[in-house]
């Protein structure tokens, strides 16, 4: 830790890129020229004022000895060039820069050696979306295909959760509990926590897992329940849908069409009941006479007012139909049908609007789509270039101003179950939300926003108490890529820093390899997430796998202890492990277990499994003493660390 970071541009996000850095414990340097001394005074942060692009800056601070140079203005030019100036002076150290263009993030890298390239806003939709559909998300990450969210909850009177052990919570409801704050105990993290207490209202837990396991736990908690949601079959959403379709188009449209088929209908009855020909020639007669030239058949038409009826049929028949080309085609060239076919597609409730089509607001769509939920999104400018990308996606795309009331009811805000307002400017963000709410005051409504105070504030007295600042969003990602690309996200929970890390053990790696994740995760205070073995993903005791080359474990663990692992810091081997009861039947295991692990014969090991207590020895670490007593455990092998 004691390795400084290089931090160039200390704008809305180089802020708070340093809080979490300093509440890490991490020395900072910040190169900016426009920050005065006074303001990192108190962070007791050493600043260099000048253009971090400038080869006579750079050289004011030690690049050999850094930990990593973070880049973070809003300009990608400045970035890119501040990252090749700090390549050329040194070609080892680590650059995590910020960029926008997003055909440049997955390049960069490639072109330049140990650099690490990230957008804002792939870093901040997954939590957009995550908040939107759950109503809270701390953090999240990736795993393959998998999305994990950590999220906290606060036990109420009327929880089912109440008196449950957190053992119990966490295995019924497919969760890790990585924190657990009580009145009587305080917060508690990882391994710390105390799987066999209870519950009880008041308690507050910070839980990992996919967000399908998650959002029944929030739901729960959550006052914004989704109202007025109509489920029904698809014969009466397709019905609906109908409706909705019908009303959008033109009213002269409407008659003219149901004139043409009453019209239809009616001479069909005349042939077939007057006339009496069948029904499948009443109706093809009916067509004939009223949309071709064809012959009238007069030798059938026996009686005098037949004949009167089909000549005023086609007579009839000729003005609808000149009538009814007129007014479609007029309606076709105003195109007013793809906007009603457009409308066909909002669904009536369920589903979750977006509010400007941006950068954050496309990747948002994207990750809602991903998770199988329906989307409906609004965007003022119709050129935008992500409307055809949204289109393509199947997406439907309301054209208009989402802080017009009557947009917002366009797209049934009022039984939406979220709406996301991420367009660019944070006012019309606000607009939308007060607007929704005025809508639906239960509705669950995410804004984004660049100011932290604003947002800070707008939770607290507006009761938007999802305003997020995306600056805030992404400043944990910045901070987890110092420590290599296997660190997939860093979260604040209750201001201990966390991260998420994949672990690959390699071939010949002896800190890794053939050691059970039991071990490691005592020793440094790694919580496990996720383990694949090869192709496959291991579902349970994950504790209990012995780890070997291509294994990929998924933790979690606080900062400090994350550098500490990283560092392979050797963990105290000053555990003593005591068998103080072996069963019967598990007597030979255990002198077999003797023999090869103590290299005893097969004399002592009988007579030291007849003498209990029997000393396993004192040189074993935590982690190795707890994973000892886990197996003898399984053979009924009662022991304890002294």
């Amino acid at each position: 830790m004691n390795q400084p970071v290089i931090l160039c541009g200390l704008g809305q996000v180089g802020r708070h890129v340093l809080d979490y850095l300093i509440a890490a414990g991490i020395p900072v340097v910040v190169i900016d020229d426009q920050c005065s001394p006074e303001v990192l005074s108190r962070e007791k942060v050493r600043l260099i004022q000048g253009d971090f692009r400038e080869k006579d800056v750079l050289q004011q601070v030690d690049l050999a000895g850094a930990r990593g140079v973070l880049i973070l203005t809003s300009d990608d030019l400045v970035n890119i060039s501040a990252a090749l100036m700090v390549r050329h002076l040194h070609a080892g150290v680590r650059i995590v820069v910020r960029l926008f263009n997003q055909n440049l993030i997955p390049r960069l890298g490639k072109a330049v050696a140990n650099t690490f390239a990230l957008s804002v806003s792939s870093l901040t939709a997954p939590l957009l979306a995550l908040t939107a559909l759950t109503g809270q998300a701390l953090g999240a990450f990736s795993l393959d295909n998998d999305r994990y969210q950590i999220s906290e909850f606060t036990i109420h009177e009327r929880s089912s959760f109440r008196n449950h052990s957190v053992g119990e919570f966490a295995a019924r409801h497919r969760v890790l509990v990585l924190g657990h704050d009580t009145q009587s105990a305080g917060m508690k993290f990882l391994h710390a926590v105390d799987g066999s207490a209870r519950l009880a209202p008041g308690d507050l837990l910070v839980v990992c897992g996919e967000p399908r396991s998650v959002a029944p736990l929030l739901e729960e908690i959550d006052e914004e329940v989704l109202p007025h949601l109509r489920w029904a079959n698809w014969l009466r959403r397709a019905g609906r849908m109908l409706g909705r379709t019908l009303s959008e188009i033109d009213l002269p449209v409407l008659l003219c069409s149901a004139v043409l088929f009453g019209v239809v209908l009616a001479s069909t009855s005349v042939y077939l009941l007057g006339v009496g020909l069948p029904f499948s020639d009443a109706i093809f007669r009916t067509i004939s006479v009223i949309a071709t030239g064809a012959d009238m058949h007069e030798a059938e038409l026996v009686q005098p007012w037949q004949k009167v009826f089909v000549s005023a049929l086609r007579i009839l028949g000729a003005a609808i139909i000149a009538a009814f080309t007129a007014i479609v085609t007029n309606y076709l060239l105003r195109a007013r049908l793809g906007g009603a076919l457009e409308i066909r597609r909002i669904p009536d409730s369920g589903h979750v609007v977006v509010c400007g089509l941006g950068n954050i607001g496309f990747r948002v769509v994207e990750v809602l789509l991903q998770y199988g939920e329906r989307v409906v999104v609004i965007e003022t400018k119709r050129d935008s270039k992500f409307v055809a990308a949204a289109r393509r996606l199947k997406v439907a795309i309301i054209i208009g101003d989402a802080t017009v009331l009557e947009v917002l009811r366009q797209a049934h805000v009022l039984s939406a179950r979220a709406v996301v307002a991420a367009t660019n400017n944070e006012l019309a963000n606000l607009e939308i939300a007060l607007l929704a709410r005025e809508l639906n005051p239960r509705q669950r409504v995410v804004v984004r926003l660049n100011d932290r105070l604003l947002s800070e504030t707008l939770r607290q007295e507006a009761n938007i108490r999802l305003a997020l600042s995306i600056p805030t969003l992404a400043a944990p990602a910045f901070v987890a890529a110092l420590f290599g690309d296997r660190v997939l996200s860093v979260f604040l929970v209750k201001g201990r820093i966390m991260a998420a890390i994949e672990l690959l053990v390699q071939a010949g790696d002896s800190f890794l390899s053939g050691h059970a994740v039991r071990i490691l995760a005592i020793d440094y205070r790694l919580m496990p997430v996720h383990l694949r073995s090869g192709d496959v993903v291991v579902p349970a005791n994950i504790l209990d796998h012995v780890l070997n080359p291509g294994d990929r474990l998924a933790t979690i663990t606080t900062l400090p202890d994350l550098n500490r692992f990283l560092r392979r810091e050797r963990v105290p081997a000053d555990c003593h492990v005591e068998v103080t009861q072996v069963p019967p039947l598990a007597r030979n295991d255990m002198i077999q277990w003797l023999q090869q692990n103590k290299n005893w014969n097969a004399e002592e090991a009988s007579k030291g499994v007849d003498q209990l207590p029997l000393s396993l020895g004192n040189n074993y670490t935590r982690g190795q003493a707890e994973n000892l007593i886990a197996l003898l455990r399984k053979e009924g092998v009662q022991a304890q660390i002294t």
